[in-house]
């Protein structure tokens, strides 16, 4: 008598994944931010517009002065002016009100690289340097008569943007080291003023001989240098590239110690 045993049949059923998560590509989320940050700009475009208005308005104000000091060296204080004012007034409270808002965290959540959250608004200040710049030229060239070769207005273009990177970061290390929007608020102003009130009379010696050698090595004064120097490429000297080594040194200072500095949240 022979028994015959079978094994149960099981029956698996397959197992429904949910799809694996692809992230965004980088510039995709770096063009979405950058959108959202010019729209931004564009909302609080009369303050923007102060910005740009108060160095064309102190460039018609010196028209009297380009006889005796000269076009470039007028065209390079308004625009040093105005770079002040985008860096100090204009990226660094902008940064802080966002921190305060808590942006910066419900940002942080989507899946988006840290840099690209700062690159974006660093990349709306870079066109607002470039407005600047340009408007001062068309000011100086229709109302004060200030003529400079192409060479010069490339020159002066880029010397601009390098400049304007000393107030970013001189921005971003002021708002990394202090946490209220009001103090950040009260701070760059103060050195704000205090770069136009002494730099602006250092430079044209009404302060006195210390303050007017301090000033040519402060951030306002290398900037005019280096500005002034590119508008007419053949006044560049030795003393001009002192002053854009010690650009590009203030620049890197304050750029590291605004990154260390720098917290995400005011909590």
């Amino acid at each position: 008598m022979s028994s015959t045993t079978s094994s149960p049949a099981f029956s698996i059923a397959p197992t429904l994944l949910p799809p694996p998560r692809t992230l965004p590509p980088t510039s995709a989320v770096y063009a979405a931010l950058l959108r959202a940050d010019l729209t931004t700009q564009w909302r609080n475009r009369r303050a923007s517009l102060m910005v740009i208005l108060l160095p064309a308005i102190i460039l018609v104000s010196w028209k009297g002065l380009i006889e005796r000091v000269g076009g470039p060296f007028v065209l390079a204080n308004c625009i040093t002016i105005g770079l002040n004012a985008i860096g100090l007034m204009g990226y660094s409270n902008s940064i802080a009100r966002d921190r305060e808002k808590e942006i910066f965290q419900r940002l942080r959540v989507a899946p988006a690289p840290n840099w690209t959250i700062m690159a974006s608004r660093l990349t709306v200040q870079l066109i607002m340097i470039a407005i600047l710049t340009i408007v001062i030229f068309v000011v100086g060239y229709q109302y004060d008569h200030i003529s400079l070769n192409i060479s010069g207005y490339v020159a002066g273009f880029l010397m601009a943007i390098v400049g304007g990177a000393v107030y970013l970061a001189l921005g971003q290390m002021i708002v990394g080291r202090l946490k209220n929007p009001e103090t950040v608020n009260a701070t760059s102003r103060l050195v704000y003023i205090a770069f136009i009130m002494i730099g602006m009379f250092g430079e044209l010696g009404m302060l006195g001989d210390f303050i007017d050698k301090a000033v040519k090595y402060s951030p306002y004064g290398t900037v005019k240098s280096i500005v002034s120097g590119a508008l007419t490429p053949g006044a560049w000297t030795a003393q001009t590239t002192i002053a854009l080594l010690v650009t590009l040194g203030y620049t890197a200072v304050f750029a590291f110690l605004g990154i260390r500095w720098f917290k995400w949240s005011n909590k």
